[in-house]
């Protein structure tokens, strides 16, 4: 479904991604792991075209994503939750949610059913609500996209533990759709029982993929541990 081969990014002269490789299978939850300033946001932001990939392929079915704008790489089915929430403060939560709403499953009635709390807070302005209702909001908007596939970047950093879960049992409801998704986390006793596969990056590269149960401990001490 997505395919990112061999990208190298930078931020002005200096190099962040290193060849990193990536995929995505259709019904498939991946996970993107690292410790802190390896790569994962500026891995999700060259998808997105947010920050451009130099070298490399990015390819999401037929679209070679690394050829089109932000917004027609939205269009063309990725729905992305960004690092930071980054709600329209000035909108209400129905309004953040409709905005940018496509046809499909995922209606205004079920991000509310998935998330009780929106349907509490329909006519408050974004800017009013806690951080953990922002970030229920962030996720509800990009459902209401109806993506093809769905990108969590930090869905429950910085979060309490009561809203955390919240957010967990959210995504344990797209896996049980089998919503296609690429997720980053640091929460791995949550995160490894949904994922399908994990890759991890270590200084902007690839350096290990495969299936939850094969990622031993000298694998988490190495690239994963404090």
């Amino acid at each position: 479904m997505l395919n990112v081969t061999a990208i190298e990014t930078f931020y002005g002269p200096s190099q962040a991604l290193f060849g990193v490789d990536l995929s995505v299978k259709a019904g498939e939850m991946m996970a993107l792991m690292g410790r802190n300033g390896m790569g994962k946001t500026t891995t999700i932001r060259s998808i997105f075209g947010l920050t451009p990939a130099r070298s490399g392929n990015i390819t999401f079915e037929s679209h070679d994503l690394r050829r089109l704008p932000s917004y027609r790489i939205a269009q063309a089915g990725l729905g992305l939750v960004p690092e930071g929430r980054r709600c329209f403060p000035n909108l209400s939560v129905r309004e953040n949610l409709v905005v940018t709403a496509s046809p499909g499953y995922w209606s205004l009635a079920r991000v509310e059913a998935l998330f009780p709390r929106l349907a509490e807070r329909r006519s408050q302005m974004a800017r009013t609500l806690s951080g953990g209702e922002q970030q229920m909001l962030a996720i509800g908007r990009a459902l209401m996209t109806n993506p093809r596939l769905l990108v969590l970047d930090e869905a429950t950093e910085g979060l309490a533990p009561v809203i955390r879960q919240e957010i967990w049992a959210a995504i344990r409801e797209l896996k049980a759709q089998d919503q296609s998704t690429l997720i980053v986390d640091k929460s791995l006793a949550e995160l490894l029982p949904l994922a399908d596969r994990c890759t991890i990056l270590e200084k902007g590269r690839t350096v290990w993929t495969g299936e939850p149960t094969a990622l031993d401990d000298s694998v988490r001490d190495r690239y994963l541990g404090v």
